[in-house]
């Protein structure tokens, strides 16, 4: 079976993490797809998978004859998707031959086109698979899911050396790595699939937090509201507006880093603001943070205390700290893309991965590209050749530690 035969079939599974959800994993939705997974790898020969009470996919290949002592690398992908556009079935479309132009998504009056994406025309003459335009296409991680399980299928026709496989929940709410048993996965590397276009490779992430601000009002009647009233929303307004409007995510690229304004809700008695917070750079990340706690501090001495209260939460670091320790498992997928006919691309994830927080529990995880783009929204999209591709990587990549 092809990659996007798979993926085809595992975007029927609504599997949306729940970042609101305090159960684990987020939403019991994503058990289904698990429990899928796990059938689907017996049926491929890997016959220790099992889905454990979190909802982790665990499975192990062993190593060709004479191969035993290879050393033991591993491919995870994620389950879950994001919530947003997910509300109803994905209704797929299959554009065959495509011209590199503009794609009506459905009736939805959305247009895939180069205008927003100048990366489409490079994809002219393969099959390009999108959605209606109502929902996300679930190519965010699912994708990646159906390269592994090619891969496997084709690795009866190969020698190779251990192997490990496993599949997150709540990778989009950043807690997919929190209960991976890394010693049960028992490998010394691991690569995510979970990345963009085929043939990059990505290990520095950002570091990343997320924080919460709440601000406490005095809400009286208007008519006589001077020298009294402290409205909450506008000192919500306010506090957005003493950070610097160019370092937000629309104004960024690169290693460039951002605070990034996710959502919002007030009144005059209380308001509150949440925003995620990101930077490759450590110092940059650190500094960020100071000018938050900098930004409530004067708003409470001019308001009175109290009338501001941050909280910051930690999410993950960068995993370049780790990789770079350990040079060979870049070495080696470079080396797997060339053999492929792919220029590796080296890039910054301007996000995380499960490999971000696996790397730092003692299993160093680059990511690498799956052949998907517009990831998170309506406009998300791939193409058949871009995913065939990646399944090639991942058997020469296979090659190259045996």
């Amino acid at each position: 079976m092809k990659s996007y035969e798979r993926l085809l079939q595992y975007i029927k599974f609504r599997t949306p993490s729940d970042e609101n959800s305090e159960s684990v994993p987020s939403s019991q939705c994503q058990f289904a797809l698990a429990e899928y997974l796990v059938n689907e790898l017996h049926e491929l020969g890997v016959s220790d998978a099992i889905c454990d009470e979190h909802c982790y996919v665990y499975g192990h290949i062993p190593a060709s004859d004479g191969y035993e002592n290879s050393t033991a690398i591993g491919f995870i992908a994620h389950m879950d998707t994001v919530s947003d556009f997910c509300d109803h079935d994905v209704n797929p479309q299959i554009i065959r031959n495509y011209d590199g132009g503009d794609v009506v998504l459905g009736t939805s009056g959305l247009v895939l086109s180069p205008n927003l994406f100048p990366h489409l025309p490079s994809l002219r003459g393969r099959t390009l698979l999108t959605t209606d335009g109502t929902t996300i296409l679930g190519g965010d991680d699912k994708a990646g899911i159906a390269e592994i399980m090619t891969a496997i299928e084709n690795l009866r026709d190969m020698p190779h050396g251990p192997i490990s496989i496993a599949f997150t929940p709540d990778e989009e709410i950043g807690t997919g790595a929190q209960h991976f048993d890394v010693e049960k996965f028992h490998a010394k590397y691991a690569y995510t699939l979970d990345g963009d276009t085929e043939g990059e490779i990505q290990f520095e992430t950002f570091n990343a937090a997320k924080a919460k601000v709440f601000f406490k009002g005095e809400n009286v009647h208007p008519g006589s509201a001077k020298n009294i009233m402290i409205n909450a929303s506008h000192i919500a307004m306010e506090f957005n507006s003493m950070l610097p409007a160019c370092e937000r995510p629309e104004h960024t690229e690169d290693f460039e880093g951002f605070y990034h304004l996710t959502s919002m809700n007030g009144s005059v008695s209380e308001a509150e603001l949440n925003y995620i917070i990101r930077d490759h750079d450590a110092s940059k990340f650190d500094f960020r943070q100071q000018t938050m706690q900098h930004v409530a501090k004067l708003l409470n001495e001019k308001y009175g205390d109290g009338t501001v209260t941050l909280n910051i939460k930690q999410q993950y670091r960068n995993m370049a700290e780790v990789i770079e320790k350990c040079p060979e498992v870049i070495e080696k997928a470079r080396a797997a893309c060339i053999a492929v006919g792919l220029k590796p691309l080296a890039v910054p994830v301007r996000g995380g991965t499960d490999g971000s927080q696996l790397s730092y529990m003692g299993l160093p995880c680059p990511n690498l590209g799956t052949g998907g783009h517009a990831y998170h929204g309506p406009y998300e999209h791939t193409t058949f050749e871009g995913m065939d591709k990646s399944v090639e990587l991942i058997l020469a990549l296979i090659k190259e530690y045996i």
